[in-house]
């Protein structure tokens, strides 16, 4: 288990919401240099750490003088709340993903997912603090591209715990775990769309996981890119209080030329991560105790007839994907020549 030692660079004790901290980050013999804002919560430092030191933020333990060790350990808490002082030094304890054999359980299981107000959605997705995050996510992050984006086509994003993969079943061979249809499903889908994955976990599970399931070697289908858990931004809800989701302007603001909310839907087991754009987010029935409903589940076949059924609309946002399982072709149709 290593440690590093952290120098704050501002000299105030408290900082103002929007205020930049600038964080050296010692680390094997190295420095790193990690900057977040004082609306970032400590759940945000422990990923920008992440980002530079590959110690993932479960692994982090935060220690620092004067901050009582259950504040840092609350990724909620906002760091403008905390008494940072330059002359003092934080340290991290913690181990390398390198150094830790990588499975199931490094994908965190979430099941208090939650219906939020509409117009507290709303909010949520229009709040200047929110869009603050996602800009500062969009200049942070940059998504690399496994196989070009395709002109004309749609994007389709796809979480992977409980929706392609029951993570949390046991199993000798991990394809024991995959979703019915996931291949078939994927082919026919890359025909209209071109397909991402975001996964709230860690880039080297996401690369993994498909691997294993032979996802990134189909020979009838193509991943345009994988994302993990750093290009998450967390949120604030006067109900839920803060949580972390999948923003998708993010990838919208890298590739403009190619998507946009017109042309975007995603998939996801937990209807909270597509909180900042819910006209895009399709939530679908989690994949759980795969030995007993492999035989009987028809989701992604089902989807799929969806999927291909409003590939012909110009405009994807106007649909109320809640209602999916109900909308026919005709119903399709009808909507195109309107």
């Amino acid at each position: 288990m290593a440690m590093a030692g952290v120098g704050v660079g501002s000299t105030s004790t408290t900082s103002l919401p929007e205020e930049e901290i600038t964080l050296t980050v010692k680390w094997s013999g190295k420095e790193y240099t990690v900057r977040v804002c004082g609306d970032d919560t400590v759940g945000e430092l422990k990923r920008r750490i992440c980002q530079s030191t590959d110690v993932l933020p479960k692994r982090q333990k935060l220690l620092y003088p004067k901050i009582l060790p259950s504040k840092l350990a609350d990724d909620a808490v906002l760091l403008s709340s905390l008494p940072f002082k330059s002359s003092l030094k934080m340290t991290m304890i913690g181990t390398t993903e390198d150094d830790i054999i990588v499975d199931q359980v490094e994908s965190p299981d979430i099941v208090d997912d939650f219906e939020l107000p509409q117009d507290e959605a709303v909010e949520i997705k229009d709040k200047h603090g929110n869009k603050q995050k996602l800009r500062r996510r969009i200049s942070q992050y940059k998504i690399e591209l496994r196989n070009p984006c395709r002109e004309g086509k749609k994007l389709l994003v796809l979480d992977i715990d409980y929706t392609l993969f029951d993570h949390r079943s046991p199993a000798e061979n991990p394809l024991q775990l995959m979703r019915p249809f996931l291949h078939e499903f994927l082919a026919a889908a890359y025909a209209e769309y071109d397909i991402m994955i975001w996964s709230a976990t860690s880039m080297k599970w996401v690369e993994l996981k498909m691997a294993e399931l032979g996802v990134l070697s189909n020979p009838n289908y193509k991943i345009t890119a994988l994302l993990d858990h750093l290009a998450m931004i967390t949120v604030q809800s006067d109900s839920r209080g803060i949580f972390d989701c999948k923003p998708l302007g993010l990838i919208w603001a890298q590739f403009p030329e190619f998507y946009s909310s017109k042309n975007t839907i995603m998939f996801d087991d937990l209807r909270r991560n597509f909180v900042m754009n819910p006209q895009n987010g399709l939530t679908i029935k989690p994949f759980k105790r795969a030995h007993s409903s492999r035989d009987s589940d028809q989701e992604l076949r089902k989807l799929t007839t969806y999927l291909l059924a409003i590939a012909e609309l110009d405009d994807l946002s106007n649909l109320d994907h809640n209602n999916w399982q109900s909308l026919s072709e005709d119903n399709v149709k009808r909507r195109r020549h309107q």
